[in-house]
């Protein structure tokens, strides 16, 4: 089994993105928003292997299709444990 980070510092930092993401501002640039949202499915992916979770969050482009992954993700997490 390949290392991981500790689960506990990737569900710290995936609530701490997932702040930035609700705190953007009006008129923040689209540039800003993209890399954050990078950033958190970069997180999603790390606990998913962590946790051992299928996803498609590196198949899928940005848009309708890649945030409803985003969801179930984010509730197969929960389900197990993680607080995000």
């Amino acid at each position: 089994m390949a290392e991981h980070r500790p689960i506990e510092r990737i569900a710290a930092d995936l609530r701490r993105v997932r702040r930035t993401l609700a705190g953007f501002e009006p008129g923040v640039s689209a540039v800003k928003k993209f890399a954050a949202r990078q950033a958190y499915d970069a997180l999603l992916v790390q606990a998913c292997a962590a946790l051992e979770v299928e996803h498609r969050l590196r198949s899928l482009p940005e848009g309708m299709d890649r945030e409803i992954e985003r969801l179930r993700v984010e509730e197969t997490l929960r389900r197990l444990g993680l607080s995000i």
